[in-house]
């Protein structure tokens, strides 16, 4: 493959993929309800923030992106890598003068919006491109930078009138993409791959009160992450990997981000190295209207509640941004059949019953469906009886597991919920043993040091794993 059809190959797979990319890319830009006066506007941009080293020194956030995944390129293979970021401009607002000069303002009020200071976000891209051959060893730097920028955009009024001017600056940003890779011992032929992406800006907070992360944001890059894409190839999936790289996958390091398989089901030749986790394949729900940025939300209760705003609210939310305002437009604009589409759907369905059979001498009748329904239902209530979830055992590592015994929690891959894996190691306090109508056992437990263990043991709101998932304490063996 020619390098030009490469590029536009991977051009193809990536455009993909950048639907759910800028999903994450401007998750959180802004919230309902829009407005850059809510308290919830006012700490803005929490994922992939990648903070000039110096600042990052004295403060608990990063200046760098570390992802490792297993790859299978084949012989001659390219891989392709898109950083993407975030650069924060920051919006002043002026108005006109008497004597035709500008003045800084807090707001700025015109007959469809109130513009008022506000930080956007410009989509800014690095790309890479290197054989994989030149990864092996110490692999390949690419720098970047994008320098300081000042512009302005005149304000009018309905009658066409200048009135004032929006007044945006770009700090200097600067960074570096390291790629390497690494084979690794076995009958396959499998690397590791890192990419490491850094801020190397050299900006320092003066002692003049410039300290804080709100001077730090436009010298920051924001919402980061990475796709890759090999020209001939595969990645593992980090998630779900064959039981033969379980191994190798476990050992790989990935800090403030998280690689999955991207693009369409199936597929294994890309990757989205995001700082919120996803499952593999990630994709917008197709009853998804446009972009609301607010993931916290339920779409169809976030489009009605911003419907509802008032029309002073409105005017505020057209005025702080252009996003803000087409997610107001859009609002305001959605037929029923759209809004209607929002209310749920199912996504897969498959068979829970055979086909129709006649009812024997000791089979139940069909239903309106032509279903047979057995004269004994598929859950008997009164079976129940026989389960106690306060006396009930299971064995765990040979030794018997029930209410008041000591675990230590050990979730295993299989379980993606962040949740659980932030518990991993700790100990808990078995509660209930409890079964389910499928056969399955689930320990019903609370963290031991939780300080609201006491109101979920009232409330009977417990946490569940599954035997398999947790090893006995060492005081309880």
């Amino acid at each position: 493959m020619t390098v030009t059809a490469f590029a536009s190959k991977t051009q193809e797979r990536f455009a993909l993929a950048r639907q759910v990319a800028d999903a994450v890319l401007f998750e959180g830009y802004v919230l309902y309800p829009y407005r850059a006066s809510a308290a919830k506007n006012r700490l803005r941009w929490q994922f992939g923030v990648l903070v000039p080293p110096r600042w990052g020194a004295a403060c608990e956030e990063h200046d760098f992106q570390h992802t490792e995944c297993l790859m299978e390129p084949k012989t001659g293979a390219t891989l392709s890598v898109e950083v993407r970021f975030l650069h924060a401009r920051r919006r002043t607002v002026q108005r006109v003068c008497p004597d035709g000069g500008f003045e800084t303002v807090a707001e700025l009020r015109l007959d469809d919006r109130v513009l008022v200071p506000w930080d956007e976000g410009g989509e800014e891209r690095v790309e890479v491109v290197a054989p994989v051959e030149e990864l092996l060893g110490d692999g390949v730097a690419h720098p970047f930078r994008r320098p300081a920028r000042e512009e302005t955009e005149p304000v009018l009024d309905a009658s066409g009138r200048t009135v004032g001017r929006l007044l945006r600056r770009c700090e200097e940003i600067s960074g570096t993409v390291r790629l390497s890779a690494r084979e690794l011992d076995g009958p396959y032929r499998t690397m590791r791959l890192t990419a490491v992406v850094e801020n190397t800006s050299d900006w320092t907070p003066s002692e003049a009160g410039d300290a804080g992360r709100d001077a730090a944001l436009p010298h920051s890059l924001v919402a980061t992450h990475l796709l890759m894409a090999l020209s001939a190839g595969s990645f593992l999936s980090m998630t779900d990997p064959p039981e033969w790289a379980k191994g190798a996958v476990a050992a790989c390091r990935n800090l403030h981000t998280w690689p999955v398989l991207a693009g369409e089901a199936g597929s294994a030749d890309l990757v989205l190295s995001s700082p919120i986790i996803l499952e593999d394949h990630p994709a917008i729900a197709p009853e998804s209207p446009g972009a609301l940025y607010d993931a916290t939300e339920i779409d169809e209760i976030l489009a009605l509640r911003t419907a509802a705003l008032t029309d002073e609210e409105k005017r505020e939310a057209r005025g702080t941004d252009d996003r803000a305002a087409a997610v107001i437009e859009l609002a305001d604009s959605m037929p029923a059949e759209v809004l209607e589409r929002l209310h749920g759907a199912v996504r897969s369905l498959r068979h829970a019953t055979g086909p129709a059979t006649p009812a024997g001498p000791d089979g139940g009748f069909p239903d309106e469906y032509g279903v047979a329904q057995p004269d004994t239902p598929w859950w008997d209530p009164a079976s129940d009886a026989g389960f106690d979830p306060a006396r009930d055992h299971v064995l765990v590592d040979g030794r018997p597991v029930g209410q008041g015994s000591r675990v230590e929690l050990r979730p295993g891959l299989r379980r993606t919920d962040a949740q659980d894996i932030f518990l991993r190691g700790r100990t808990a306090k078995v509660e209930a043993v409890l079964h389910d109508v499928d056969g399955g056992v689930h320990l019903a437990v609370t963290v031991e040091g939780d300080p609201g263990a006491d109101i979920r043991r009232e409330q009977g709101r417990f946490l569940y794993f599954q035997p398999d998932e947790v090893t006995v304490a060492e005081d309880d063996a």
